[in-house]
């Protein structure tokens, strides 16, 4: 599923998202594939859930979005 698919099925929700394919261009993320691993009615919950997900599972590329976002603007950190 894509971003634009996610936001139409999940309108006016926080979503936990894993990203299945994506790459790097510039200092940018763009993220091709997404899983909706949880679905979220406010902020705070979504994100203690990425929490624990990621201690569990740090290899994931996991993301907090809201679906009212057109775009994913996600900046890739540098390690």
């Amino acid at each position: 599923m894509n971003w634009q698919q996610s936001r139409r099925h999940y309108p006016g929700q926080w979503l936990l998202i894993e990203a299945l394919q994506a790459h790097t261009q510039a200092d940018r993320r763009i993220v091709e594939d997404v899983a909706v691993v949880g679905i979220y009615d406010d902020s705070p919950t979504a994100l203690d859930a990425y929490k624990r997900l990621h201690r569990t599972a740090p290899e994931r590329e996991l993301y907090v979005a809201h679906a009212d976002r057109d775009d994913l603007d996600i900046v890739e950190r540098k390690k």
